[in-house]
């Protein structure tokens, strides 16, 4: 695969792309493309239309950025470029969070005092998704101990959810820059 940078003004968004990105989603695509860098090119067919990257080329303008990292496909029909832009959208949407997982990675990352906000989670979201701590199979006490489970965290901190102002495993406020 060869990758190409690109001027941004040489890149076509695809007027047919059915896709849309907020102003806030393209805010946090720009904190991710800030924290990371650029990790996935975008897709261009052989006249530089965009086949998928709305979102990052948006960030990246946004960014003030002069050049984006590009594949071009070629190749493809006129038909498959039209499905594949749907279907670049459509498929990600099929998978699913192994939510406590997910919930153990992000306590980890507050651990570290990483930027949450790069993580494309608002507040509300990671507020939930932290909060939430699964129950002891079979009822009864958790055997998993406080670093593994937020829940026994919160309990030996004797954190109170209403109250932001204490540190801990359970707000993302103090993570989301």
């Amino acid at each position: 695969m060869k990758i190409e940078l690109l001027p941004l003004n040489a890149i076509k968004p695809n007027e047919r792309n059915s896709r849309t990105h907020s102003d806030e989603q393209v805010a946090d695509i720009a904190k991710s493309i800030t924290e990371f860098g650029w990790t996935v090119p975008l897709l261009i067919d052989e006249a530089g239309t965009l086949l998928a990257g709305h979102g990052r080329l948006r960030a990246a303008q946004l960014l003030g950025l002069d050049a984006a990292p590009c594949h071009r496909k070629v190749g493809l029909t006129d038909a498959q470029k039209r499905a594949y832009v749907i279907a670049d959208n459509k498929l990600a949407q099929g998978s699913e969070w192994d939510e406590e997982l997910l919930r153990l990675e992000l306590k980890d990352l507050m651990a570290v005092d990483f930027d949450m906000g790069a993580l494309g989670f608002d507040e509300d979201e990671l507020n939930a998704l932290l909060m939430q701590d699964p129950k002891p199979e079979g009822g009864g006490r958790c055997n998993r101990g406080p670093e593994r489970c937020g829940r026994c965290a919160r309990a030996r901190a004797g954190r109170r959810l209403t109250d932001r102002r204490r540190v801990g495993a359970g707000w993302a406020s103090r993570h989301v820059r």
